[in-house]
C-alpha cells in the first residue's frame, strides 16, 4: 500500500466556480460600498466616549453573538495589543453572571448585522443597568441595537455573497474593518510605537522583527 500523500485531481463543479468568483466579486463591492460611506464623526463619537472611560479608569469590553462574537473576540485582542485594553463579553453568558465583569462607566461595544437579536437586546439592557455606555456596530441604522446605543457604526452590506445570501460573510468582513479602523485610531491616541507593541507581542515571527528593531532595556540604560 503506497502511505505517500497523494493528491486528489477532483475539479470543482461548474456551479462551484461561479460561486467562488461571485463571492469575490460581491466582496469588493460591498467593502468598496461600505468605505465610500464611512461616517468619520461616529467614529470619533465612538472613539471620545472610549477615551473619556479610560481617563476615568474604565475598561472596554466586546460582544456579540453567533459569528459576531468571533468578530468580538478578535476586535477585543487587537485593542488590547494595540494600547487599549479590551474584555471579551460573552453575549448570552452575560445576562447568567458575566455582566460581573463589568463596572459602572466602562465601555462596551456590541455587534450584530441585524440589530435585533434577542439575545443582545438582553445583553444590551443588562449592560446599561450596570451603567456603562455601549457602542454599537450594525448593519441596520434604524434598528433596537442602534436606537439603544451611545454610540453607533454603520456596518451595513446588501449582499453576504453566498449561493443562500445567509451565512455571515460579507457582513463580517465590514463588521471587522469597522472596528480595525476604531482601532487605529485610539492606537494614535496612545502613541503606541514599536517599542511598545513588542512588550505585548513578543512571540512569533513578528515579535522577532520588533525586537531586532527596537532598543533593549539594557541598551536604554546605558545610553543616560
Amino acid at each position: 500500500m503506497n502511505t505517500n500523500t497523494e493528491v486528489l485531481n477532483i475539479m470543482l463543479k461548474e456551479e462551484s466556480l461561479r460561486a467562488f468568483d461571485n463571492f469575490l466579486e460581491s466582496a469588493g463591492e460591498e467593502l468598496n460600498r461600505f468605505l465610500d460611506g464611512v461616517d468619520k464623526d461616529a467614529y470619533n463619537t465612538a472613539a471620545s466616549l472610549i477615551l473619556e472611560a479610560q481617563s476615568a479608569g474604565n475598561r472596554i469590553h466586546v460582544t456579540g453573538i453567533g459569528k459576531p462574537s468571533h468578530v468580538a473576540t478578535y476586535a477585543a485582542s487587537l485593542l488590547s495589543s494595540t494600547g487599549n485594553p479590551a474584555y471579551y463579553l460573552h453575549g448570552t453568558e452575560a445576562v447568567h453572571g458575566s455582566c460581573g465583569q463589568l463596572v459602572a462607566g466602562d465601555v462596551v461595544i456590541a455587534i450584530s448585522n441585524s440589530g435585533e437579536t434577542s439575545e443582545l437586546k438582553a445583553t444590551v439592557i443588562a449592560v446599561k443597568n450596570n451603567r456603562c455606555r455601549v457602542i454599537g456596530v450594525s448593519g441596520n441604522p434604524e434598528s433596537w441595537l442602534a436606537k439603544h446605543s451611545d454610540a453607533f457604526l454603520y456596518a451595513g452590506i446588501k449582499n453576504e455573497g453566498g449561493p443562500l445570501n445567509r451565512a455571515p460573510r460579507n457582513s463580517v468582513l465590514t463588521e471587522m474593518l469597522a472596528l480595525q479602523a476604531l482601532s487605529v485610531a485610539l492606537q494614535c491616541e496612545k502613541n503606541w510605537d514599536a517599542k511598545k507593541y513588542v512588550t505585548c507581542h513578543p512571540g512569533g515571527k513578528l515579535g522577532d522583527c520588533l525586537l531586532y528593531t527596537s532598543p533593549s532595556p539594557r541598551d536604554s540604560t546605558s545610553s543616560r
